[in-house]
């Protein structure tokens, strides 16, 4: 989907989705910020696109403090209220694809969300990255395969082979029998 925003387009692809917004902190317009994915703080960006009413719309950072490993305080420009805050409460937060992408070595696993996935050896096209799934001691790649079944595969950079950002791809050397499993 393409949409126009003052004269600027968003493409939903080029964004993944990094964390949501919780509750106003204080009476100053800061808000939680529960985040996966560090993006914000490790590249050079002064905004982060807030889903709201179905729609990316760029919040520019005023401030921001962390709270915890995984928990941020937010300050955004031009919201200086609890009121104007709590109207952001429960919205999704996106990072735009290209600046997590510009290092590979800064790539999270977060970001390959929306990735497809491809057979080192053989070439043979795996399926899609849906989601990661960090509920169990390793980490797993929740995928959308071409024949339409959904599969979890080992997100361990012993099995990625390359990572493709231009084609978004993670080329993955796939432990014989693997894909039986699911």
């Amino acid at each position: 989907m393409i949409r126009k925003t003052d004269h600027i387009t968003f493409h939903d692809e080029d964004f993944y989705r990094i964390g949501r917004l919780g509750k106003p902190h204080g009476v100053k317009g800061e808000i939680t910020f529960f985040f996966d994915d560090d993006a914000f703080d490790r590249t050079d960006t002064d905004y982060l696109m807030i889903k709201t009413d179905g729609l990316l719309v760029p919040f520019f950072l005023e401030e921001y403090r962390f709270k915890g490993s995984q928990t941020a305080l937010l300050q955004f420009c031009d919201i200086h209220t609890q009121e104007q805050a709590r109207q952001l409460t429960g919205s999704e937060v996106f990072f735009p694809r290209a600046l997590s992408e510009e290092k590979v070595d800064l790539l999270t696993w977060t970001a390959m969300v929306g990735y497809g996935i491809v057979e080192a050896e053989s070439g043979k096209n795996i399926g899609s990255i849906l989601s990661i799934d960090d509920t169990t001691l390793n980490l797993l790649f929740e995928v959308h395969t071409e024949s339409g079944h959904d599969l979890f595969l080992p997100a361990s950079e012993d099995l990625v082979v390359g990572i493709d950002t231009k084609k978004r791809r993670v080329m993955m050397r796939l432990p014989e029998g693997i894909l039986d499993l699911n």
